[in-house]
């Protein structure tokens, strides 16, 4: 049961990355991609119906955590409550940029808006990166199975790191580079005109620094934590994983030149899953690792709550799951297609 619910919160943060992440990438180009203000009406409205509704993933998945797994959950917030705040006020800021912008006929304040949805949306992309690679790269647990982070150290990973070091920069830019162009794909995909064309251009110069920093990024991954690649020895099944993080590269530079959307738009999904559920792959069975001491890992065994709570919470799980994915796949549904240059005119 616990390697089961080590997936289903896997996949939870996964479905967050790639259904959130189209919202933060539209927020990290939107002050490049949209130039007039019927193009900045547009932009956000092709992510107002379902922004809210795929930050529920987090919740969804910070919750499952704390059921699952209690001991992680509060390991991490010792140590990363800092940062878990500031993520907490920049979702809190991005939030109200995108409803009050829309109260306002100001243009002072829509610009005030407009700016702050960008700053808290490429915040958040760096924040989310540096969090992923603080947890891969490990952080120095006490026996207490407490620690603590100060902002840095000397930019080393080692037995005294900081929350930014050069790995977790490092994980920070992919992620900025990676979610601005899946947020320029989702607005190629969603407008039309010169903003549909401006969004792919966007694209076309994020690819490249994408791919030259995933390939940085995967062997520096082995690098910081060398023990992330032992699954892979141990299953070479796993290696199948960078081949299909190269292989979504592929698909979206060959759309992307070719225009076909959807399939741009699928394979940078593709992208986020393949990375995520790599770094899952060469974690597990592993929740939280430390530096220095590997036997003070918190494994799934050592985290995990009791047998009877997680098999009576599987079904809670599941039903909370259907209800929440009949609800997006009826708002997908009414706001389906292109936003039209005449707002009014979008959902069906």
């Amino acid at each position: 049961m616990g390697t089961l619910w080590f997936w289903l919160v896997a996949a939870m943060l996964i479905a967050y990355v790639v259904l959130d992440g189209f919202d933060l990438g539209v927020g990290i180009v939107y002050l490049f991609v949209a130039k007039t203000e019927q193009e900045r009406q547009q932009t956000i409205r092709s992510i107002g119906p379902v922004w809210d509704g795929n930050e529920v993933w987090l919740l969804a998945a910070g919750g499952t955590l704390f059921f699952a797994f209690p001991l992680v959950y509060a390991s991490s917030f010792s140590g990363f409550y800092l940062p878990l705040m500031i993520v907490l006020w920049l979702l809190i800021l991005r939030g109200l940029s995108v409803e009050l912008r829309g109260h306002s006929t100001d243009p002072l304040w829509r610009t005030f808006f407009d700016g702050l949805f960008s700053f808290s949306s490429i915040l958040l992309a760096i924040f989310f990166g540096a969090a992923l690679a603080n947890v891969v790269r490990g952080v120095p647990l006490g026996a207490d199975n407490y620690f603590f982070l100060p902002l840095w150290t000397n930019w080393r990973t080692g037995p005294s790191p900081g929350i930014l070091d050069w790995y977790t920069v490092l994980g920070g830019v992919i992620a900025l580079v990676a979610l601005g162009l899946h947020g320029s794909l989702y607005l190629a995909l969603k407008t039309e005109g010169d903003l549909e064309r401006r969004a792919r251009s966007i694209a076309s110069i994020l690819w490249p620094g994408l791919l030259i920093v995933t390939l940085i990024g995967l062997p520096a991954t082995v690098i910081a934590r060398p023990s992330s690649l032992h699954n892979y020895l141990n299953h070479p099944i796993a290696f199948s994983v960078p081949l299909v993080v190269i292989a979504s590269l592929g698909t979206i530079f060959i759309a992307t030149r070719k225009r076909f959307g959807l399939v741009a738009f699928l394979g940078s999904c593709l992208y986020l899953s393949a990375m995520l559920g790599g770094a899952a792959a060469g974690l597990y069975p592993v929740l939280l690792p430390t530096v220095g001491n590997q036997g003070r890992d918190i494994t799934i065994t050592l985290a995990a709550a009791g047998p009877h709570a997680l098999h009576v919470g599987l079904v809670w799980w599941t039903i909370g799951m259907l209800l929440a994915l009949m609800y997006f796949c009826v708002v997908y549904w009414l706001f389906r297609g292109k936003v039209p240059q005449q707002l009014d005119d979008y959902g069906h």
